[in-house]
């Protein structure tokens, strides 16, 4: 009895590692002072850029970081496109029509994941 109880939990041990969702993640959105939330935006709809959008003016809504993660060992590491498209998820929540100056960190063991990368941003609501 004892015996089988060993080869179970083992078996259910094993398992644990190759199931479940492959990332996990986190995220901060700092809202700047008098900003306010508008009307959720579609995600497909939020641009991304590295810099600045200079030929339109804009008010900003918030600072928004982002962390992804794996789940294992087994798993394949965070890619930008995944830091991209939580980004877009919590820049729409919010409103935003755009994501600036968004930069990457690099992939990385944490305590908690065995891989992370972070993303970071200001959303922006474009003034009309």
């Amino acid at each position: 009895m004892k015996n089988n109880f060993k080869i179970v939990a083992s078996s259910l041990l094993v398992l644990s590692l190759f199931t479940g969702c492959s990332t996990w993640s986190s995220s901060q959105v700092q809202m700047t002072p008098n900003s306010k939330v508008e009307a959720k935006t579609q995600k497909e709809e939020v641009i991304l850029s590295e810099g600045d959008i200079t030929d339109k003016k804009y008010s900003v809504l918030a600072e928004l970081s982002v962390d992804v993660n794996k789940t294992t060992l087994f798993h394949p590491d965070p890619t930008k496109e995944a830091v991209n498209e939580k980004l877009k998820e919590e820049a729409s929540k919010i409103g935003a029509d755009a994501v600036v100056f968004v930069r990457y960190g690099t992939v990385g063991i944490s305590m908690v994941s065995w891989g992370s990368l972070n993303g970071k941003g200001r959303a922006i609501k474009f003034v009309k």
